[in-house]
Formats: C-alpha cells, structure tokens, sequence
C-alpha cells in the first residue's frame, strides 16, 4: 500500500487550488462541500468559479501563481494542464511540508484525491493509486447503486441516539446487538422512507425491549436475466433479505448480489414438468415472514406482467403481512431494445399489447380479431409451445400470412438468439430452430416500418416453398445428369 487512506477535516481550513479552467473547476465541486475556506490563484478563470468567486464563496487571486501563494495552506491542488506550472507548484508546497495534489500527475502528488461516494455523513473513498482511474470509478458507481440515496440520513439519526443508548443500555454485548437490530431492521427502513413517527416509536420499543422482529416480503422483478438491468431498488432489497424465494428464470448471476448468508428456496416451475404450485409458493412466502423473516420473492421479468403476484399479495395481505412489490423491466422491452426493435411507431404503431401464449388447460382465449388487424403490434410470453396455434388463430381473424414476427430466446443473457420471420413460417421457424428457452414471440414490428437496418445478429429464417424445393431438386439433377 502506497498511499494511505485517511480523512481530512477540512471545516474552516486554507486550501489552495492554482488554475482556473475545468479542472480546477472540478476540485472546487468537491471542496464547496466540506466547508473548507478555498483561495484560487489563476489569470483566467471559468464562469463558473467566477460565479462563485461574485458570491464570495471563494475567493480569487487573478495573476500568475507565485511560490509563496501555498504558505499557510493546509492543502494544495494544481490543476493549471501547465506540466512546467503544475510541477513548480508542487515543488513549493513539498519545502514547505504541505501536502500537494497535481491532477493527473501521481509522480508529482503526496496525495491524491479519491473517487467519492458522498452519503454525508457516510462516505467512501475509492483509490487505485493512479494506477487505474476508470476501475475506481466503476467500483463507485456500483457503490453508488448499492447504497440508498438518503443512507446520511440514517447515520445521523444514529449519531443522535448515541448519548441515550449509552445511557440506557450499559452491556457493550448489549448495544452493539441494538444497533445491528436498529440499523439493519424496521428502523432503518423507517427513516430511508422519512417514516419519522414510525422510526421513534420503533426505538423507544427496542429500548423497553418490546419490539419483536417484524418479517415482510419483497416482490422483485429481476429482468429477463442480464444482472445489469437490476433496478436500485431491487439491489437494496436482495441485500436486506434472510431467505431468497427464486423462481426458474431468475438468471444465477443475480443471486451473487444477496447476502451469502441468506437462505435460498428454489420454486421454479417447469413448462410440462415438476413444478411447485402456486398455492405451496404463497404458503412459503407466508411462513418465512410470519417468522419474522425478511423475504426476497425472485421473478423473472416484472411481478405484474404474468408474474402470479397479485395472486401472493392477496395471500400475504390476508395474513397480516407487509409486501412491497420491486418493479422490473419486462421480457419485452428488454428483448426489444437488446436488438433495437422499436414496439412503438410514431403515425404507425400506436398500440403495443402484451398477451401470454400459454393458460392453465394451454388454449389461450386472446381477441384474435383485434390482434390480426391491421397495424396492430404485440408480444407473445410463453408462445413457443403454442406457435402453431398461434399462427393459425392469427391467419383465420385476418392477419396476412407475411406479417412480420421476431423471436427473441432467451433474452439479455449470453446465449440469446432472435431470428426474425413471418407469420405464416412462424411454426417452421420455431422447429427448425428448437427454440426451447424462454422467448418473446414480437409480430407486427418490423425495422424497416422504422427506417432500420435489421441488426447483424438477428438471424432471418424463410421456410423454402414447395415449388422452390422442387425447382432446385431439378436444377440439382441437371447438373448431375
């Protein structure tokens, strides 16, 4: 370790930042927030830093930098882009033993400036010692969506409790498994959503020891696989749960970010195979919680696109317990922008519909009319199964047999495929290709109605008609002859 990480206390110091253009500009954003008292020495200054200078809250030197300029400072940033400039800079605050930053210039800095999370009072420091600038800030924004926006907010009520805690609950043993029960519990949730009434009354139970553990669950829409597309919120929450319920299509990669303690009940239903029932699931559900378990319930996509969760809502409603549904981006969108298939058209598709493909005695009663017309656009989750009924039902309502159709297998993850055909070669392509995976069935979008190249890897499957195979078998037979 080269460089040592510790944290300044800048309230009311002296800090010198020498430059004036956007780099400066960009130290100056950071130091504005500890309260440091910042001088700038520069010819020429940014509107920005001249703004702040009218204001009075910086002030500024307008001439060249002069060595004397650091004496007195408790920190000094060069950040002129002048090498020569940068290094008499650093050259001065070094006699003088004044730690000095040169931006981007590591050989001639004593220390350097972090990649910040700023949770105030809570913050992260990042470094890479140079090295490295773009792993830190990739390290930071993980960071950034891992930890709530307002998690200052929570550590200052905390430091607020401290006195009284110290005083109430004498065992250290005692208070430190107060505080995990305060930070990690319905406290902390109280107060992340500005629940102030709610976040009291929780303490003053804990401290008269009546407070039981409360257990909830979380409906959480995971996307249709690609951890990335994981939103916030959902982060948050897998990293609060005890026991994680995991459906089938929940990519394995999303549960790496869940506690490794957690416990995980899997509960994936097989098309035409094993399956746990709906009913065993809510029952799950409710028997985690009511043990005052905080749950994650894992689905693929988004919980209320033909995810069932209304249906354990209603079944942790009528247990009494707290549920929280998580939003996710749905299979058809995800599918859809992964291979830049427009589900709207501005004077041309005005209407997208999501329908399912599959019910429970698998003959799906959709309004074929209505989905055959002209202009209409949809996708089709958990089709593939049905294709062949599916394009039949369509040609009979009217829709022509060269209505374009897209299938995406797989969507978001590693080995996703999207082959794009037509209504009437739709079964055929379902076959031909064995799409077996989980696929959104798209039919009437194309990217042409969008002035679009179709995409390079989307594959584009035509059935050979009858006449043509025998043209070619006779062409084929000429040549041998």
């Amino acid at each position: 370790m080269k460089y040592f990480p510790i944290f300044a206390d800048l309230q009311r110091a002296d800090v010198l930042v020498v430059g004036g253009g956007e780099q400066a500009a960009q130290k100056i954003r950071l130091l504005r927030k500890t309260g440091a008292s910042i001088t700038v020495v520069a010819q020429t200054v940014t509107h920005e830093i001249g703004g702040l200078g009218e204001h009075g809250s910086l002030w500024i030197i307008r001439r060249p930098f002069e060595a004397r300029d650091v004496e007195g400072q408790r920190l000094v940033y060069a950040a002129t882009g002048d090498r020569v400039l940068d290094a008499l800079v650093s050259s001065a605050a070094r006699r003088r033993g004044i730690p000095v930053n040169v931006v981007d210039a590591p050989e001639l800095s004593t220390f350097i400036t972090p990649a910040i999370v700023d949770r105030d009072p809570v913050t992260v420091a990042i470094g890479t010692e140079g090295s490295a600038p773009v792993l830190a800030r990739e390290i930071k924004s993980k960071l950034e969506a891992w930890l709530p926006a307002n998690l200052g907010v929570l550590a200052r009520r905390a430091q607020a409790l401290r006195s009284l805690v110290a005083a109430r609950l004498a065992d250290p043993r005692a208070r430190r498994r107060f505080w995990e029960r305060l930070l990690q519990g319905p406290f902390r949730r109280a107060v992340l959503a500005g629940s102030e009434a709610e976040a009291s009354r929780i303490v003053q139970a804990e401290l008269q020891g009546a407070s039981p553990r409360e257990g909830r669950v979380a409906l959480i829409g995971c996307g249709p696989g690609d951890p990335d597309l994981l939103t916030l919120k959902a982060l948050q929450r897998l990293q609060e749960a005890d026991v994680l319920v995991v459906d089938r299509l929940v990519d394995p990669r999303i549960l790496e970010y869940a506690r490794r303690d957690a416990e995980r009940i899997e509960v994936g239903k097989t098309p035409r195979g094993v399956s746990i029932s709906q009913a065993e699931i809510n029952r799950i559900l409710v028997r985690e919680a009511s043990a005052g378990k905080v749950v994650a319930r894992l689905k693929g996509g988004d919980p209320f696109i033909f995810g069932r969760a209304a249906e354990e809502m209603a079944a942790l409603q009528a247990a009494g317990i707290p549920v929280e549904v998580v939003p996710g981006v749905t299979a058809a969108h995800a599918c859809a922008a992964r291979i830049g298939l427009p589900v709207t058209l501005r004077e041309r598709v005005r209407q997208f519909s999501v329908v399912t493909g599959a019910t429970a005695d698998g003959e799906p009663d959709l309004d074929w009319p209505a989905l055959a017309a002209r202009g209409s656009a949809f996708a089709v989750y958990m089709g593939v199964g049905n294709a062949p009924l599916l394009r039949r039902n369509l040609l009979a309502a009217g829709a022509a047999g060269d209505t374009p159709v897209v299938i995406v297998e797989n969507g978001t993850r590693e080995d996703e495929r999207a082959i794009a055909t037509t209504l009437h070669d739709l079964s055929d392509c379902a076959v031909h290709f064995a799409i077996a995976g989980p696929a959104v069935i798209f039919v009437g979008l194309d990217w042409l109605d969008a002035g679009l190249a179709r995409p390079e890897t989307v594959t584009h499957y035509r059935r050979q008609r009858q006449g043509a195979r025998a043209e070619a078998s006779r062409q084929t037979a000429e040549v041998l002859s």
